[in-house]
């Protein structure tokens, strides 16, 4: 599912105009991505929990070439899922 099948499903779902949805949608998003990049989590009961992780500094390799090269320490989104959603998938 695409963004847009998805903004079609949360009109249908919530009898709501697709632009009310598609509003909807990126304000979440936003949001999202306003609280991670701050170094907040976002936890969604039954859904799951966005996160930051640090990835630490590391030595990789080059797989054209095989040298090795050196990939720098970063922050990287995470997402664990909650028990509800974890237990609908199965």
């Amino acid at each position: 599912m695409n963004k847009s099948e998805l903004i079609e499903a949360i009109a249908a779902s919530a009898d709501i105009p697709k632009a009310a949805a598609g509003r909807a949608l990126d304000a979440m998003i936003d949001t999202v991505t306003d609280s991670l990049k701050k170094g907040d989590s976002v936890a969604l009961v039954g859904f799951g929990t966005f996160t930051v992780k640090e990835r630490a500094a590391r030595t990789g390799r080059n797989p054209q070439t095989g040298q090795p090269i050196e990939i720098n320490a970063a922050k990287v989104p995470s997402f664990k899922a909650g028990k509800a959603l974890k237990d609908s998938v199965n």
